[in-house]
């Protein structure tokens, strides 16, 4: 009874801090198509908090993330909540699947947060769909990609798909500086009401994919007292003449190492 009280008062505060943002970004993202994306990564960094906040979601961010621009984050992804709490730490935008549109509601949130749709099965795409992150990169915004295409129980972290990873390379093109930054980053969910999160928990508050996205927002939001770590692992400089591959490899390591950490 109590959760389902706690699932209504998350909720209406939600509604709540949508109608009160929502005009504001409608405003802003007027300003970034002039070349002004600033105010519109802000409003969404407060949303995520606030969603947080009446989430009884605890946020640890272990690291800071560097100055230096172009800028991608490679995290892993376990859930619907990474975009959450990764919004929550600075602006930043999205690379995320096109099927993501169709959502109801985050579907819509995800477009006002300027995130960049992709085809991940369209491999012949990958060079349009990366010169589009680029373009973001080369205009300092923070990019975010979920190298690994899914989600997964939180137990392991799967190969990372490696095509987006030349959106580092065509941000120097763009931008005409000698390097970009990759920036390894691990999300950690930790504890649950002040105890341990272990393997066989984990898949509880991860989202596999093959449940439905109310399925498992609902009882995220029931539950509550849910710590969670953001890592941010040493950057990976990306020069003209890195690999991608191989930054892949040492991103890919640099997370499974501080995953272990947990």
């Amino acid at each position: 009874m109590l959760g389902n009280v706690r699932i209504v008062l998350v909720l209406f505060g939600l509604v709540l801090a949508l109608l009160l943002l929502l005009p504001l970004q409608l405003i802003a993202l007027v300003f970034a198509r002039f070349g002004m994306p600033k105010a519109s990564g802000y409003l969404p960094l407060m949303f995520h908090r606030v969603v947080l906040k009446l989430a009884g979601i605890r946020l640890t961010v272990d690291g800071t993330l560097p100055a230096h621009r172009p800028l991608l984050i490679v995290s892993n992804h376990v859930s619907w909540l990474d975009i959450v709490i990764l919004g929550a730490v600075q602006p930043l935008s999205f690379v995320a699947k096109s099927e993501m549109l169709t959502w109801p509601l985050f579907g819509k949130m995800a477009q006002l947060q300027r995130t960049v749709f992709i085809q991940r099965e369209r491999r012949r795409q990958s060079a349009n769909q990366a010169n589009a992150i680029a373009e973001r990169m080369a205009a300092q915004e923070t990019m975010v990609l979920f190298p690994e295409g899914t989600t997964t129980d939180g137990n392991m972290l799967l190969p990372f798909k490696t095509p987006l990873f030349e959106a580092a390379r065509y941000a120097l093109v763009a931008s005409s500086v000698e390097k970009a930054l990759v920036q390894p980053v691990a999300i950690v969910y930790s504890h649950l009401h002040g105890l341990p999160i272990g393997r066989a928990e984990r898949p509880h508050v991860a989202w596999p994919g093959d449940i439905g996205l109310g399925e498992s927002l609902f009882p995220i939001l029931k539950m509550g007292a849910l710590d969670v770590t953001v890592r941010l692992g040493d950057p990976i400089v990306f020069t003209e003449n890195s690999k991608r591959k191989i930054v892949s490899a040492e991103a890919t390591a640099a997370i499974g190492d501080m995953l272990l950490k947990r």
